[in-house]
C-alpha cells in the first residue's frame, strides 16, 4: 500500500533511526518544529501538505494532538493515522499515561536532542528575556514560571548518544535551578506507527472526514 509519513522535525533523529532499522520505504515530509508554538499555523501547514498529496492510500502522522492542531484536518482521498497521545514527549515516553506518572513523581521539564535544537527552546526564551528585561528580572520571571518543576528530564531514546545533550543541559539546569535526570524513553510507539498494527493506540480517519474533538477525546 502506498503510504507517506508526515513528521515533526523535533523527532527526526528518532524517526531516521527507526527507518534505518526497519528499512521503512515510506517517503517523509518534515514539518518545522517551531510551528508547535502556534496550533493554528501548524494545522494550516499540515492541511497544505495533505492537499498536495496524490496517488497514495495512507498518511501516517508522527504527531501528537499538539494543542489540538490536528482538529479540523481532512485527508482528501486517503486514510490518515495518528497516535492517540497528546504530544511527541508522550510518544517518546511510550504513552500519555507514562508521562503523567513520571510528572507526578516530580515536576519535569522534558528535553531531547530535537528539543534542544529547536529554535524556540526554554533556553532560547531565557536568553531573549535577559536581553529584553535584564538577568535579575528574568530570573524572577523564570522562577515563577518553573515553580512547579524540579528537574530537567533528558529522555533517552537510544537514537543517538546522550553525551552532547547532557553537556548542553548542564548550564540550563544550573541556571534554571533544575536538577538533571536521564529518563528512559522508547521508540516502540513510533515503530508501531510505521509498521502497525494500528489498534486502539491510534486514531484512524477515513478519507474526506474531518478530525473532530470526539475522535481524540471521545464523546
Amino acid at each position: 500500500m502506498n503510504s507517506v509519513l508526515i513528521a515533526c522535525s523535533t523527532i527526526s533523529s528518532e524517526i531516521e533511526c527507526l527507518i534505518r532499522e526497519s528499512a521503512c520505504p515510506y517517503p517523509v515530509l518534515w514539518i518545522p518544529s517551531g510551528l508547535h508554538n502556534s496550533p493554528e499555523l501548524l494545522r494550516k501547514r499540515l492541511q497544505e501538505e495533505l492537499d498536495h498529496l496524490s496517488n497514495i492510500e495512507r498518511v501516517l502522522m508522527a504527531f501528537g494532538y499538539c494543542g489540538n492542531a490536528l482538529v479540523g484536518l481532512i485527508p482528501p482521498s486517503f486514510e490518515m493515522i495518528f497516535p492517540r497521545t497528546d504530544d511527541c514527549i508522550s510518544l517518546l515516553l511510550g504513552s500519555s499515561l507514562i508521562r503523567k506518572e513520571i510528572s507526578q513523581s516530580a515536576g519535569t521539564y522534558f528535553l531531547t536532542k530535537g528539543w534542544l535544537e529547536n529554535e524556540k527552546t526554554i533556553w532560547h526564551e531565557y536568553q531573549q528575556s535577559i536581553s529584553r528585561y535584564g538577568k535579575e528580572r528574568t530570573d524572577r520571571m523564570f522562577r515563577q514560571l518553573l515553580k512547579h518543576y524540579e528537574r530537567l528530564g533528558i529522555i533517552e531514546t537510544r537514537a543517538y548518544s546522550l553525551e552532547g545533550v547532557l553537556e548542553s543541559s548542564q548550564e540550563i539546569g544550573k541556571t534554571l535551578q533544575l536538577r538533571i535526570e536521564v529518563i528512559p524513553g522508547t521508540l516502540d510507539y513510533l515503530k508501531k506507527l510505521l509498521t502497525g498494527p494500528w489498534d486502539d493506540d491510534f486514531i484512524v480517519i477515513r478519507p474526506g472526514t474531518a478530525v473532530t474533538l470526539s475522535h481524540i477525546y471521545g464523546d
